[in-house]
């Protein structure tokens, strides 16, 4: 998946708010540099389209590691 919520802010309840993530015109510079760097290292490199909706079927299969930082 190229597309991925890189910002939530986790201080309020269980669910993380991504009313502070960029915004689509800024967010979406931001993922191009992002390709291009990982790119530049001599990783193979595939994406989507920025913004498109996906639906998706998968099995998750291990754990996921999240850093969640607080004042």
């Amino acid at each position: 998946i190229s597309q991925f919520t890189l910002y939530g802010e986790c201080s309020n309840g269980r669910r993380p708010e991504f009313t502070e993530a960029a915004p689509g015109e800024i967010a979406v510079g931001l993922y191009n540099r992002f390709i291009t760097l990982a790119g530049q290292t001599g990783l193979k490199v595939a994406t989507g389209r920025f913004g498109a909706n996906m639906k998706l079927a998968l099995v998750n299969d291990g754990p996921v590691t999240l850093i969640i930082e607080s004042r």
